[in-house]
């Protein structure tokens, strides 16, 4: 069976990741049992019983498994930080087992295929750079939209009808004053309406995407300069501005609270069009197409977490 999905990685632990985001991706409906039944700890040699006994734990009992245990070399065996955990979609947060030796490396590698993901030949990375990873869907792959719950398409229900009866009373109403019935019209208004919430939703999902791993890949602190890892996610948005051209994008940049206001705002605008200019100059994206902005510190995510803060968001432009 031809590959769905392919896994270009930098540094072995993070293409592992690399290849859980990708069965996300695939199977979005997928529980923390799945997970670990799809990739179970045999795969590792690392494993210790009772202590390190998966490869994907719940991030809530793994930190009171480690403030009970008083176990600080826990977290040395599984990634913790926000850009690195899973979300569920069912709203749980799942960490993922991050010790890999080339042996292990290779289970894995070779068990993804199982699932038709692909890992490209791997880049280690390059002294103290960190490592990471992106996606490529394969073959005309296009990852599945969750439907929306049932609980909203009851409540939706009577606007839904309420909107039918208005177009009937519209066609009605022109047939009167005009003298013609138009019911392919009001068919084919419905159509588009549903195509373009399902790419809008596409949309979303892999902006989500490229946005977290951008910011994985931080701006040097005090510095608006682009670092390799950061080029390297940008490619994928513009792969993706290329698939799709009449997606137009605007940056907003986003600092801490560290430092004065105004060197935060001029910083944040400096990242922002630094992303702007890439995007622009190397990938010969439209400059109509893009927008770019600046926030300084002014919209923190989190007060207490400065890390978090320090972001660059991708918002579609209606």
């Amino acid at each position: 069976m031809a590959s769905k999905v392919k896994v270009y990685g930098k540094a072995q632990n993070r293409t592992a990741l690399g290849i859980a985001n990708a069965y996300l991706v695939m199977y979005p409906h997928a529980k923390l049992e799945d997970l670990n039944k799809a990739f179970p700890m045999a795969l590792n040699k690392w494993a210790k019983p009772n202590y390190f006994d998966k490869l994907f734990m719940d991030i809530n009992d793994a930190k009171q498994y480690a403030d009970k245990e008083g176990a600080y070399s826990f977290w040395h065996h599984y990634f913790e930080k926000p850009e690195e955990v899973l979300t569920l979609q069912d709203g749980t947060q799942v960490c993922f087992y991050q010790k890999w030796s080339k042996g292990d490396y290779d289970q894995i590698v070779e068990h993804a295929k199982l699932y038709d993901i692909e890992i490209a030949e791997f880049r280690p990375r390059e002294g103290f750079q960190k490592g990471g990873f992106r996606l490529e869907y394969l073959n005309g792959y296009v990852p599945p939209v969750p439907p929306p719950p049932v609980v909203l398409e009851k409540k939706s229900k009577w606007w839904l009808w309420l909107l039918l009866l208005l177009l009937l009373l519209i066609g009605l109403l022109l047939f009167l004053l005009l003298g013609k019935k138009q019911p392919e019209t009001v068919i084919v208004e419905k159509v588009v309406i549903q195509e373009v919430i399902v790419k809008d939703t596409v949309y979303v999902q892999l902006l989500a995407e490229i946005e977290r791993n951008f910011n994985a890949a931080q701006f040097i602190q005090g510095k608006a300069d682009l670092s390799e890892d950061a080029k390297f996610v940008l490619h994928d948005l513009a792969k993706l501005l290329s698939s799709h051209p009449e997606l137009k994008l605007r940056i907003v940049g986003h600092t801490s609270k560290e430092g004065t206001e105004d060197f935060n705002q001029k910083l944040s605008e400096e990242r922002a069009k630094a992303t702007f200019d890439f995007l622009v100059n190397e990938r010969s994206i439209e400059k109509s197409r893009l927008e770019f902005k600046g926030v300084g510190s002014s919209q923190p995510i989190d007060e207490n977490q400065l890390d978090v803060n320090r972001r660059t968001e991708f918002i579609v432009i209606e």
